[in-house]
């Protein structure tokens, strides 16, 4: 009997095969997913207990300078209070005055590496209670071992109106190297820095150990997954989550794809509407308001006049003016030629100019020139009224140009009918990173959480972030009674890419 038994073999196998390998690989699988997973969330904890507690010591940073700027708030306003009138027992020189000063801040320690320093808006340090040989010297050109000018961005932070700085600094206590977190801000009136800081490899090490904790519960976690694992539970599980992830990923990367090449097309057709509406429609409607002039005049000068005749014409002549011009204003909001032949600042004054005219609204535009190290969401944009234009700039790919001008365009119009503003400014900041658009208005403000949530009263906002999202791009909104700043930045290698790759996929 051989061939039954050859049969029984190839069927035991094949079952073996079906029960062991599928186990086998979802207790690989799961054991990779859950050490990932479980990777990740450390990760994770990692960045949010440090940003805790940089965000505690900020705080506490903070307070620290303004108790020192306090102690020799008497000495640094004496000046100003005598003139007011104020008997204030100080020196009598500004120089005995700042001397007490930097004496009153040399004896102010926290801890033993806790000490501030002054220096002045040149680099000089003016006191060190820790390093007494620095003092008078220039420090403006120090480099830490990274390259960084570590009193430059001190000064910097400074004379920006106070902040934080990272930079590595020599440790009191143990004679090394190591990075330091620092705070600093300004006394105008001296010329100073004031600031001091807290070293950071003590947050390093803490967050080592957390580090350690979490690779110590990720292996108990992996021992009591393998351990369910040889039971079998979870592989229909796991198979069905894998598939759901994938399926939602697949149609959220379809539904995506296809909003992208709807908003090209509206493009798209709104531009052929546009040169149809100006080199058709609107040439006609020239060529007919050129007889009916042309009839007018031949009426005017004939020897018999027909008042009802004229005015009938007259009349229809300003009809057809009213047409054709409200012809070009629907061939201009459809796809400003403009956008297209002078590029976006063009555009974007030319938008600004109108909409004030249209709401007697004082709406200004910026464009600043591309500038090396550029950041992106200037948050603080002023209601400008200026002008200004960088012919020599090199041209923005067109997709960005359409995303922000239709960003602006959706803003400044929000801004007209519903924000109640007397004044708005538009700023293009073209650095070599990247665009920033920002506009900003006085008006009365609105809930960015409640509009992001509701469907009905957010659209506006979801449509420039879908906008932007296929560039890239990123859209941070502020708002507040009196104070509305919207951000839109585009980075320029990544737009220029994504609209290489959309022009692709419309041909093929």
């Amino acid at each position: 009997m051989p061939a039954p038994f050859f049969f029984n073999d190839r069927l035991k196998t094949k079952i073996f095969l079906l029960a062991v390998v599928p186990f086998l690989a979802a207790i690989a699988s799961i054991g990779i997913g859950v050490r990932q997973q479980a990777t990740a969330l450390a990760h994770t904890q990692h960045a949010t207990m440090q940003a805790a507690y940089l965000s505690s010591k900020e705080v506490e940073l903070r307070h620290y300078v303004e108790l020192a700027t306090s102690a020799i708030a008497p000495l640094y306003e004496a000046g100003e209070n005598r003139a007011a009138g104020t008997a204030v027992s100080i020196a009598d020189s500004v120089a005995d005055r700042q001397r007490a000063a930097l004496a009153v801040l040399q004896k102010m320690n926290f801890g033993p590496d806790g000490y501030f320093f002054v220096y002045d808006m040149h680099g000089r340090s003016l006191m060190h209670p820790r390093e007494p040989s620095l003092v008078g010297q220039d420090l403006w050109n120090l480099r830490d071992p990274q390259g960084a000018l570590t009193i430059q961005q001190l000064v910097s932070a400074a004379s920006h109106g106070g902040g934080f700085v990272r930079y590595m600094w020599h440790r009191p206590s143990t004679g090394k190297l190591a990075p330091k977190l620092g705070y600093v801000v300004a006394l105008p009136r001296w010329g100073w820095m004031v600031g001091t800081g807290i070293y950071l490899d003590d947050v390093d090490s803490t967050l080592a150990r957390t580090d350690e904790r979490a690779s110590a519960n990720i292996e108990r976690t992996l021992q009591w997954l393998g351990i369910i694992a040889l039971a079998g539970v979870g592989v229909f599980a796991l198979g069905a989550l894998v598939l759901n992830v994938s399926e939602y990923r697949s149609t959220d990367a379809k539904l995506k794809r296809l909003a992208q090449q709807v908003v090209q097309s509206q493009e798209q057709e709104r531009a052929r509407l546009s040169r149809e509406l100006h080199d058709g429609i609107s040439q006609m409607l020239v060529s007919v308001k050129l007889l009916l002039e042309s009839a007018l005049a031949r009426f005017e000068r004939g020897e018999t006049r027909v008042s009802a005749a004229e005015a009938s014409l007259s009349t229809g002549l300003a009809r057809l003016a009213e047409t054709l011009r409200e012809v070009r204003r629907i061939s201009h909001a459809l796809r400003p030629a403009m956008l297209d032949d002078l590029g976006l600042a063009a555009a974007l004054e030319q938008l600004t100019r109108e909409l004030a005219e249209e709401s007697e609204m004082d709406i200004g535009f910026t464009q600043l020139g591309a500038r090396p190290g550029a950041g992106h969401g200037d948050s603080g944009a002023s209601l400008s009224t200026n002008v200004s234009t960088n012919p020599g700039a090199a041209p923005l790919p067109d997709a960005v140009n359409t995303v922000l001008f239709r960003i602006a365009q959706e803003a400044l119009t929000n801004i007209v009918k519903h924000a109640g503003a007397r004044r708005a400014a538009l700023t293009l900041d073209v650095a070599p990173n990247g665009v920033t658009l920002t506009i900003a208005d006085n008006g009365r403000g609105f809930d960015v959480a409640h509009a992001l949530a509701d469907p009905r009263a957010g659209m506006g906002l979801r449509n420039m972030r879908e906008r932007l999202e296929p560039l890239g791009g990123r859209l941070s909104v502020s708002s507040k009674p009196g104070h509305t700043v919207v951000d839109a930045w585009v980075p320029i290698h990544s737009a220029s890419a994504a609209s290489k790759h959309a022009a692709s996929r419309a041909t093929h």
